[in-house]
């Protein structure tokens, strides 16, 4: 019996001693519980999917194919789907995680006022019923994730100061009562997404410096204090939304191959240290937001090209992707799936 009661005892003192070490060392405690033999580890999930495109563009014949860059590993296919004419100074923006969209654009013999979307994932084309008022090419977009996409400016006929608005997902279109600050085509366009979009340089009868900003959601325009280096047009354009946008390439009164940046935060403007591998004009951009922008084709005054250059953020630093565009070109368009922004 006293046996008993001593061991009784000795289990009430272990016991105490257990809740006392649970107590003060949780986790310490807790890692020695089984999990139940059905639990599952989750995955760690990648956005491997998103992705970047590079559509049409002139390279000694209009072009209808489009290029898909792969951004976990930079590689490169060309989507099944085609355009619906192949033609060259398109606008692109996109509705990131969802489609992209190329508006009107010059092919050949005729002049378009449609709109191609391209759905992601599948990467299926369809084209909008709703198009642009008058048919024009040169025009540059942006977009809004999730709410509108905008096209800005052109040719067709004369200089346009027009800015058209497409509302995600119904593709409803409208006219802003907004204008740009001139007539302007050749210009580029990028966007913080939730904030503003930017209109910037381009040709009225002159290259321009001015840099125009809509406003979201009132979409309501003002003209930035800062403007480009120099009176500049048929540049590429891309942003890292939430961060700061990019106008870089194109040509003063000569091709360049430096790259202007606006920071969001204030709408100042710096001259990034990495310069393009070509001086050139009539680039195409795009960006994986949050990781780099990608300026791909052009003409450097003798040559259509091919090459894509990588800006990586936050440094700003540039590398050359071995993939190249299927063809060399100039005056192709650019859009990229970033998940949601």
């Amino acid at each position: 019996m006293a046996r008993l009661t001593q061991a009784i005892k000795n289990l009430t003192r272990l016991t105490s001693l257990s809740t006392r070490v649970l107590a003060d060392t949780p986790f310490q405690g807790t890692a020695f519980v089984q999990r139940p033999p059905s639990y599952t580890v989750p995955a760690f999930q990648v956005s491997a999917g998103v992705a970047g495109y590079f559509g049409g563009g002139w390279s000694g014949a209009n072009e209808s194919n489009i290029d898909k860059i792969a951004f976990v590993v930079d590689t490169k296919t060309t989507i099944s789907a085609t355009l619906t004419s192949a033609r060259n100074e398109m606008a692109g923006m996109a509705n990131s995680a969802v489609a992209g969209y190329f508006g009107a654009g010059d092919f050949g013999a005729n002049i378009a006022d449609n709109v191609d979307k391209i759905t992601f994932p599948a990467d299926t084309k369809t084209t909008l019923s709703a198009t642009i008022a008058t048919v024009r090419y040169s025009m540059r977009g942006f977009a809004n994730s999730a709410v509108a996409g905008y096209f800005g400016g052109g040719q067709g006929p004369g200089r346009r100061d027009d800015i058209f608005k497409i509302a995600f997902p119904a593709d409803t279109m409208t006219t802003l009562s907004a204008t740009l600050s001139a007539g302007v085509f050749m210009h580029g366009g990028m966007a913080n997404s939730g904030v503003a979009g930017y209109f910037g340089g381009g040709n009225t009868t002159v290259n321009i410096s001015g840099i125009d900003k809509i406003t979201f959601p009132a979409d309501t325009k003002t003209t930035l204090t800062p403007t480009l280096t120099a009176g500049t047009a048929r540049m590429a354009a891309f942003a890292n939304s939430s961060v700061a946008g990019y106008f870089s390439g194109g040509i003063t009164t000569v091709n360049i191959d430096t790259t202007d940046k606006i920071t969001f935060s204030a709408d100042t403007k710096t001259t990034i240290s990495a310069q393009l591998t070509s001086a050139r004009r009539l680039l195409a951009g795009m960006a994986h937001s949050g990781v780099a922008g990608y300026i791909g084709g052009g003409f450097d005054g003798t040559n259509y090209l091919s090459g894509i250059d990588k800006i990586t953020f936050p440094a700003d630093s540039k590398t050359t992707l071995t993939p190249t565009l299927t063809s060399a070109r100039e005056s192709a368009s650019g859009f990229a799936d970033s998940g949601v922004l």
